[in-house]
């Protein structure tokens, strides 16, 4: 599995509103490329910095969906891209 995590800087009036567009509008689009596994959206409300997550199930799903999260995600801070070591649900 690999992860994609985009960093983002927001003022914290607005995490709410990131939020609500997140599931609104965000997630429906992540759930259409194919190989996504996931996504997770971590907030820091103090700061208004916050993070994406999206899960692929092999390197080549995460690359082939570069262009389509390109134009979900708009202007990001920081992409990194990483392979998942551990996947150890609780």
């Amino acid at each position: 599995m690999f992860a994609r995590v985009s960093t983002y800087s927001g003022a914290p009036d607005r995490v709410d509103e990131s939020i609500r567009e997140g599931r609104e509008q965000i997630v429906p689009a992540v759930r259409q490329i194919p190989g996504c596994k996931g996504l997770l959206y971590l907030v820091d409300r103090s700061t208004g910095k916050a993070m994406s997550v999206t899960l692929w199930e092999n390197e080549e799903a995460m690359r082939a969906s570069e262009e389509a999260a390109n134009q979900i995600r708009g202007e990001s801070v920081q992409v990194d891209r990483f392979e998942v070591a551990i996947d150890e649900p609780f």
